[in-house]
Formats: C-alpha cells, sequence, structure tokens
C-alpha cells in the first residue's frame, strides 16, 4: 500500500514538473520573440542648409528608415527632389519633406522662398528706420509713414504718420535672404518685405512720397493693432486745445427765422407789413 502510494506521488511529481517546464518554455519564447523590422531609406540634409539653397547629391543623402513609419512628405529617393530649393532653414540629417521645399519651376534663391500670389518689394533703410540693423530676415515689422494731407492751408501743419501695413514679414537684409545664426544686427541699405500686389503699391508710394519708419515686432505676436493716424497739429497743439479745422471742411450756415406778417386794415384799405423776427 505505501509502495502503491510513493508511485502515485512521483507520477504526480513528474506530470506537475512537466507542465511547468512546458509553461515556462512557452512565456519565455513569447517574450524573447522579436518581430522582424523591414527597413527602407529616407531622404535628408547632409549639411546645414540655408533658405533658398537648390538640392544636389552633395547636400543630401539616404539613410536607413523603418519602411513602417511613414513620415508624410518624405522622400525615398535622392532624384525625387534634387534641384528643389529649400523654403526653410534646415539641420544637419533632418528629414527632407515637401512642405520644406518649393516648386521645381520656382528656381532657387530669394524667388523661390515668394509664395504664389505674392510680392517681394524693397525699400531703403538706415540705422533709424531699419531699427539699428535688427529688421534682419525672417523678422516681422510694421510700416508706418509720414506725409502731407493734401490742400494745405497757410499757418496750418498738415503733417500725419499713420500705420499703412501691420506684421510684414522681412524676405532679405540687402543680400542676404539668411540672418545670422547670433542673431546679430546687420546694416544694410535695403531691405526686401513680403507683400501682396496692393500693398506692393501702397509700399512704393509711402516710401517715393513720403518718409517711411520700420516698428519691429515681436515674430509670435500676429494681432492687428490698427492705431489711429498722428496729426502734427494734434500731437504738439497745448493740451486740451481742439484740432484746427481742416480748410475744405463744410461748413454749415443756419437758416435766419421767418419774419412776423401783419396785416393792417385803414377803413377800405388793408396793407401787409412784415416785422424782422429777432
Amino acid at each position: 500500500m505505501n509502495r502503491n502510494r510513493l508511485v502515485i506521488g512521483l507520477t504526480v511529481a513528474i506530470l506537475v514538473a512537466l507542465l511547468t517546464s512546458i509553461y515556462v518554455y512557452r512565456t519565455f519564447q513569447r517574450a524573447t520573440y522579436v518581430k522582424p523590422v523591414t527597413m527602407g531609406k529616407i531622404v535628408v540634409a547632409a549639411t546645414p542648409l540655408q533658405v533658398g539653397t537648390p538640392l544636389d547629391s552633395n547636400n543630401i543623402r539616404t539613410i536607413p528608415w523603418p519602411s513602417d513609419e511613414t513620415l508624410t512628405g518624405s522622400f525615398r529617393r535622392e532624384e525625387d527632389c534634387i534641384g528643389r530649393a529649400v523654403l526653410t532653414p534646415m539641420v544637419e540629417n533632418q528629414p527632407v519633406l515637401e512642405a520644406n521645399l518649393a516648386p521645381r519651376i520656382a528656381g532657387a534663391g530669394l524667388p523661390a522662398t515668394i509664395p504664389e500670389g505674392m510680392r517681394a518689394v524693397s525699400v531703403a533703410v538706415n540705422d533709424v528706420v531699419g531699427v539699428a540693423g535688427f529688421v534682419i530676415p525672417g523678422t516681422m515689422v510694421d510700416v508706418l509713414t509720414t506725409g502731407t494731407l493734401p490742400g494745405k492751408q497757410e499757418g496750418v501743419d498738415n503733417n500725419i504718420t499713420r500705420t499703412i501695413l501691420e506684421n510684414i514679414r522681412v524676405l532679405a537684409a540687402g543680400q542676404q535672404i539668411q540672418q545670422d545664426r547670433d542673431g546679430k544686427p546687420q546694416k544694410v541699405p535695403v531691405v526686401t518685405l513680403l507683400v501682396n500686389p496692393e500693398d506692393a503699391a501702397r509700399l512704393t508710394m509711402a516710401s517715393t512720397e513720403g518718409k517711411i519708419q520700420l516698428a519691429l515686432r515681436n515674430t509670435i505676436d500676429t494681432k492687428t493693432a490698427n492705431p489711429p493716424p498722428v496729426l502734427q497739429a494734434v500731437l504738439f497743439s497745448p493740451a486740451g486745445s481742439p484740432a484746427p479745422a481742416h480748410p475744405h471742411a463744410n461748413v454749415v450756415r443756419q437758416a435766419p427765422p421767418p419774419p412776423y406778417i401783419v396785416e393792417i386794415i385803414t377803413g377800405g384799405k388793408k396793407e401787409t407789413k412784415s416785422f424782422e423776427n429777432q
């Protein structure tokens, strides 16, 4: 009897050990299994690239990239993006994306950075107009102009300053379309602004017929202030003094009151007289 119990106990122990070993084996097998990764290629910048730089075999290359990890707008082959210009600065090993490149027919340099429907207009600047050289490519500015109102009346100052453009991007400072990496100011005789055709005409008129001033603004500040114009006569008038009337302002005159009408009858004679109404 004891011998049978011993055999049964050994059999049960062997079965438990066998089941345990099978469980452990399968657990380790699942834990150590790694799904194979299929690799492809992706085009990246081989060197740092500035705005307007055309891509060629010297400044781009391909690197391994998981085929399952698709990057929207990326390129698999160098020949698909060679000849196109860069619209934004790129660092080494940065993937080249469709959104970073100008159309192939746009060419290279400054023209490639001008979006369709926009214009690049250059204006003369100095240390004051150019905000001490801090108006550099990529910054945002407002454009103010000072001129004289038409129909100037003798003895009346009709000079006026108004903001004609707000939140305008600077494309180039001189012939540079890329700002200094350290943000250093650039003293240049001209700056080029990105505007639409209508604003291009306004900017040209302001720079030729009056004086312009650029106001530097924070690149993340996109709010439109639309400040009112400032008249010289109002700015320098004594406090509380009203602005002088415009020489062509219409003067409204009040009509005099109608006269009194009195009818006088003397005997058979009838007479009418009028008297001024004070």
